[in-house]
Parts: C-alpha cells; structure tokens; sequence
C-alpha cells in the first residue's frame, strides 16, 4: 500500500510518530515522501539527528500547528496517506485550560479534514483514546467529538476517492507522561502513588499500536473505528512489577479519571463486529451495511449487550508480564542505574 506512496503525520514528533516513522522507513524503503508535521522545532532538529537526510532522503520536516489550516493544506501538497496523531492529551493541562484543548483536538482535526479535502489525499487515519468512550473528562470529550468529525467527513467527501477512519487504542506502555515511566522515576523514594486500589487499565505497547494504523491504512472501508484486543493490568499489580520494595499509598482518584477504562460503550456495542484481532465499531449508516462488512470480511457480530472495559477483560497481566514487558520494551529509555528493573 505504501509503495511510492507519500505520508504526512501530523504529531510526528511524538512517541507515536517516532515509532511509526522509524516502522514505514525501515518496511517500505521505496516510500516517495515522509512528512513530520509538528510545531516543535526542537524535536523535529533532534529527530533529523536520528534519521539524517543522508540515509533518509524522502523524509521531510514541516514546522506546523493543525491549529493553522492554510499550513496543513501546503503541507498536504502530493500527499496520498495522511495519519493523525496530533493533540493535547495531558488531562489536568486540559481541565485547567479547556478552550486551547479544544482548539487543538477539534478545531484542529476539523482542520486536518478540510486540508485533506481541499488535496489529493486518499487514506485518512486518526489517531484516538480510550478516554473518548463515554469520556469522564475534557480530554475524553474533545477526543470523542475529533472521532465524529473524521467518521462524518465519509458524508462529505462527494466524489473523491478518500476514506477516513480511526484507531482506538488504550494506554501507550511508556508512552511521555504515563504511569511505568512516573514509576519507574519515584521508585528510589520508597513510595508509589496509587489513585485506587481497584483500578485497571488497558495496555498497549508502541509497536502495536504502530501496527494498527498500517492494517488501517491498507484495509479501512471508511467510517469504522478500529479497536484492538489488548490486555489489561491492575495498577498494584504494576507498582509490585516496578519496584515490589516500595509502599503504596493510596492517594484518590483524580477528577475526570476512570477506575476502569472503556474502549467500546453499551452503545457503540449495537454496531461493533469481531474481525478476530481487533473489533471494529461500523458506521450506522453510509456506503455499506454491518451484514455487507460481516460478509466480505468475514467479521463476526459480538453477543448483544456487548462492551469492552479493561475491569471486565478476559486477558489480565501478571506481575512478572508486566516485568518482562518493561525489561523488552522500555529498559532502553532509562539510563541512570536507579531506574531500571533489577
């Protein structure tokens, strides 16, 4: 699919781009054009240090907000696939200052949209949270709203040959800002924090969810919401496979956070088919029906009543998964001693 193909992500300095930039240049050599979209010169300087232009002729930086739609329609220039991954995703920085969340998640996804349609752009991919399933908080909701607009922009697109689509996921493992590196950085204080004694979260690592966007890519209908099937960990039995030393102590679940997380609603269940590696959320209406999709896929309807939370998970990680998990996938992202597993 990606073959002589030109890509742009918007987001692409972030641990997601990273991974899927440094995925695509090593799996598809011959790509015409790779484009990072982002507005942090710094990150963008230190990623070209990382795939120099001498090695990696076809990958291009653009300075960029998606805030900015005149911007992303001359970055969007030539380009065929165009994958989604920029936004303000820290809830507390979202609660405190909900109108520069919106302007980035919706606004600017809004944006992303019209770019692509206003080019020659053919595949849309973006990216979305757990937190946008019955969101509980600013960052869950603007998400949900990014999600509507991509879904929506099918109805939109006339004549042309484009489809959007969206991948769901959970928890990033070791992602900037998520719970293995804060712990593995308060683990020499002897204590770790724990909102809720009773708290799960879904797990994801970084390669998987690289992953997910290519199969996107290749195999989206349009109007669908990808959502993998992933395990889930409870978050003391993530603080015993960090440093099973330490005290928990019990701190109080933050506003706007979940005890559990959801991924596919009660509601969203009515249209969500199995496709045996991961579930996908149908539109309910538009250019095909569930029973075509089911027929031509071999996608399978879930039992009625369905939902998917990471509380209620067939699959749950160990404490020395989650061990083995940390030593393979983020050992190499901690230099000092003190904060690797022993």
């Amino acid at each position: 699919m990606l073959k002589d193909k030109s890509i742009l992500i918007t987001g692409g300095t972030g641990s997601f781009g990273k991974a899927f930039v440094k995925t695509v240049l090593t799996r598809y050599p011959d790509i015409k054009r790779l484009v990072v979209f982002s507005r942090d010169e710094l990150k963008q300087f230190e990623m070209s240090q990382e795939f120099p232009d001498s090695k990696y002729p076809s990958v291009r930086y653009f300075i960029g907000d998606v805030r900015d739609q005149p911007r992303l329609r001359r970055a969007m220039e030539g380009i065929d696939v165009v994958i989604h991954a920029a936004a303000l995703k820290q809830i507390p920085a979202a609660e405190y200052n909900p109108f520069e969340c919106i302007k980035t998640n919706v606004m600017g996804a809004q944006n992303v949209i019209e770019a692509c349609l206003d080019t020659d752009v053919q595949r849309v991919v973006a990216l979305s949270t757990d937190k946008a399933a019955a969101p509980a908080n600013l960052y869950g909701a603007t998400k949900l709203c990014s999600d509507k607009l991509f879904l929506a922009a099918n109805n939109i697109k006339g004549n042309r040959d484009i489809r959007f689509s969206v991948v769901r996921y959970g928890n990033v493992m070791g992602s900037r800002g998520s719970v293995i590196p804060f712990f593995l950085q308060r683990k020499t204080s002897g204590i770790l924090p724990i909102t809720d004694s009773e708290m799960t979260r879904f797990n994801i690592t970084l390669q998987e969810s690289v992953e997910m966007v290519l199969w996107s890519i290749d195999n989206s209908w349009g109007g669908e919401v990808l959502v993998p099937k992933i395990p889930s960990y409870r978050i003391t039995d993530l603080a015993k496979a960090v440093a099973p030393e330490c005290k928990q102590q019990i701190v109080g679940v933050r506003p706007g956070e979940k005890i559990h997380e959801e991924m596919i609603t009660i509601s969203d269940g009515l249209n969500t088919v199995d496709l045996g590696r991961y579930y996908v959320i149908l539109p309910s209406g538009g250019d095909y029906t569930i029973n075509t999709y089911c027929v031509e896929t071999g996608a399978k309807l879930v039992e009625p009543n369905f939902s998917y939370d990471s509380g209620r998970n067939q699959h749950f990680l160990s404490v020395s998964e989650l061990r083995n998990l940390i030593r393979t996938h983020l050992q190499t992202s901690f230099s000092e001693p003190d904060l690797l597993l022993a």
